[in-house]
């Protein structure tokens, strides 16, 4: 059994999350990672220019952030062309398993197209109904299947922008290792190198999952919850200034956001955490990045270092006016 000894408390663990990582067999990791040298790496890691493909991964019924994320991304045609959404797993108050948590997302996704009145709805796929329990039996799912095809069939770079736990990325890269050549993930998720712990809800969800994506060599982003992404708050007042009467998008939002808190809201803000792997691909420019040697993800959740291992990209801070105001403007144009 592998034992693990937490230095600070891990708020929002719940019971079952807690008894999965203190029984938790150790796994060796998969051998058949088909890693790019470092200076192929350092070139897929540098700001993207022009119109990318992007597909988003998104827990999207998990709280209110991810609403935020998808909206933005499908408002930002003038950067990203989003080809595919996929429903990840999770599981906490809002849903009663990974499976359920996923369907509300898929659900809820497609919430969000009719209130933006999409044209196009039939590119959303359903995603794992669990999390990565071995390397051996990646998750089947429609979601990770239309990845590695869509990945395969690629003319130039595929963007991944995942925002919830990585499960169904990780299992495509299992599933078909050789897509790592063809795709640029961009995580939020985890803490900041110099954390005590990576402990972080999207981490947390599938610790073996997101183990893939620092060890598989595929290019990677990570944007840190704590203290990057966290400085993504804002208020009622702020979200009712800027996007009530906005078409019936910006209403929902509005709704969501005041629903999220039915308590004391005097002096309350909310981090709004996803919408930062979004801003990243619209304007690089807004965060201040470097490359680092890919952490190891332990056992304990925490994280050691290696610095003969491939390279990677970790966000340090961003500019949370930038952002704010781009998704806010991109809303409002929307239904003007």
């Amino acid at each position: 059994m592998t034992r693990f000894k937490l230095s600070r408390p891990l708020w929002g663990i719940s019971i079952g999350m807690l008894l999965f990582l203190s029984s938790a067999p150790e796994i060796a990791i998969a051998q058949n990672y088909q890693k790019l040298p470092n200076d192929q790496l350092v070139q897929r890691l540098k700001p993207a220019e022009g119109r990318i493909n992007v597909v988003v991964d998104t827990d999207t019924y998990n709280e209110i952030d991810d609403q935020f994320a998808v909206v933005y991304a499908l408002l930002s045609p003038e950067v990203m062309d989003v080809k595919a959404i996929y429903a990840a797993p999770y599981l906490n108050k809002r849903s009663e398993s990974p499976q359920d948590g996923m369907q509300k997302s898929y659900e809820e996704i497609h919430r969000l197209l009719e209130k933006l009145d999409w044209p196009n709805r039939d590119f959303v796929y359903k995603g794992s109904t669990g999390f990565l329990k071995n390397y051996e039996e990646p998750l089947q799912s429609d979601a990770a299947k239309d990845l590695i095809e869509r990945a395969k069939a690629s003319e130039g770079p595929l963007y991944v922008l995942t925002l919830g736990a990585p499960t169904n990325v990780a299992s495509a890269i299992l599933m078909e290792p050789s897509i790592t050549e063809k795709i640029i993930v961009v995580w939020l998720g985890g803490k900041g190198l110099n954390w005590p712990m990576a402990t972080e809800f999207n981490l947390m969800q599938d610790p073996l999952s997101s183990k893939v994506l620092f060890d598989s060599g595929v290019p990677l982003i990570q944007i840190p919850t704590e203290p990057v992404s966290s400085h993504l708050q804002t208020s009622i007042p702020e979200i009712e200034y800027y996007l009530s009467g906005k078409g019936a998008i910006g209403d929902y939002l509005v709704e969501i956001f005041k629903e999220y808190n039915p308590g004391n809201t005097f002096g309350w803000s909310k981090v709004i955490w996803d919408i930062s792997a979004i801003a990243y691909v619209v304007n690089p420019g807004w965060f201040r990045t470097e490359m680092r040697s890919a952490p190891i993800l332990t056992d304990q959740l925490t994280y050691s270092m290696d610095h003969s291992r491939h390279l990677y990209r970790v966000a340090l801070h961003l500019n949370r006016d930038r952002i704010f105001a781009d998704l806010f403007k991109k809303i409002q144009d929307h239904v003007e």
